[in-house]
């Protein structure tokens, strides 16, 4: 009698937490798509989305200041990073491909990089420290494009030594998060292959290890990467078909790059656009079919809303995390 009345206790504290774990809808109604999300503090926080549209809050995302980028109207922003409520880099995917900044809080925005090459298509952006970053694009000419700054977005050039794409292999520019950096390059991607590429910052040689997401399709993959303190978790599955539970979610055990089969957990539900760590053994990921939360490192996940957002991030100096999705939606995770 006494197990069985702990074991009630237990599951009634654990379903007390998870009920304690939502997202409260924020904004909502603007005819873009937000897929660009960086959290720069508890109050400041940056948005990037579609019709070149950039959006700033400065009071941890209860108001935002909204503004089309002149001149950049039909622009894709696909990624921001952002360093203060003055200074942030966004990129644009698509012909033309730019990378602009700007020092003023988005009063001015300047081209740091343009390509008009239909081949060029920017997925994804992070930075190691505010001078060093990379901004990583589709294969050319069998080479993922890997663009690199050392002086905070001011100049860009290709990285030089880019790792190898296999045949019909790419990145998806859903949430920023296929590429992530530490003293490490993190890159995940999908299509024909899903794979994990991984190089020292300093010394780009690059090992590769296939991941058992779903892939063989466009549609299919890795799409974002998040590295805790005890294992990385990496998210996708098939945004064509994004109710599909199976093979969406994957561990790796840290520090060695041991790959965990992950197929008796209990997944996230559907297809995931972005995962986030949060502290602990605690990791977010959202996606169109909704969001979910872990605890356990990965192990199981549970869902905790219900609505479509493309991308969740967490402040990097504080505890403020935000999702932001389709129509203008901005949501934040209360934790």
């Amino acid at each position: 009698m006494r197990l069985k009345t702990t074991y009630i206790l237990a599951l009634t504290l654990f379903s007390i937490g998870l009920k304690a774990q939502t997202i409260v809808p924020l904004q909502q109604g603007h005819s873009i798509s937000i897929r660009g999300l960086s959290v720069v503090d508890n109050k400041v926080a940056w948005i990037s989305g579609s019709k070149g549209t950039v959006a700033i809050t400065a009071d941890g995302g209860k108001n935002w200041n909204w503004q089309q980028v002149k001149g950049f109207e039909k622009a894709e922003f696909r990624d921001i990073e952002a360093f203060s409520d003055k200074e942030a880099i966004i990129i644009a995917s698509g012909s033309p491909a730019y990378i602009l900044k700007t020092i003023d809080g988005g009063v001015n925005w300047a081209v740091k990089y343009q390509k008009t090459d239909t081949a060029f298509f920017l997925d994804a952006m992070d930075f190691a420290n505010k001078q060093h970053g990379f901004v990583l694009g589709d294969p050319i000419d069998g080479k993922f494009l890997l663009l690199e700054t050392t002086d905070a977005g001011e100049t860009w050039n290709p990285a030089i030594n880019a790792p190898v794409a296999l045949k019909g292999e790419a990145a998806f520019a859903a949430s920023g998060t296929c590429l992530r950096i530490t003293d490490i390059i993190n890159i995940v991607t999908g299509g024909t292959h899903s794979r994990l590429l991984i190089s020292p910052l300093q010394d780009m040689v690059w090992a590769d290890k296939p991941l058992p997401l779903t892939n063989g399709a466009a549609s299919r993959g890795a799409f974002s990467v998040a590295y805790g303190k005890k294992q990385t978790i990496i998210v996708g599955g098939n945004y064509a078909k994004d109710k599909q539970k199976d093979s969406v979610a994957y561990i790796i055990k840290q520090p060695k790059i041991k790959l965990k089969n992950n197929m008796h957990a209990i997944g996230p539900s559907g297809f995931q656009s972005s995962v986030e760590y949060i502290s602990g053994n605690t990791f977010l990921s959202t996606g169109t079919p909704g969001s979910n939360i872990t605890t356990d490192g990965g192990k199981t996940w549970h869902k905790i809303d219900d609505l479509s957002y493309n991308v969740c991030r967490k402040a990097k100096k504080g505890n403020l995390v935000l999702l932001a999705g389709d129509k203008g939606k901005i949501g934040i995770f209360k934790f």
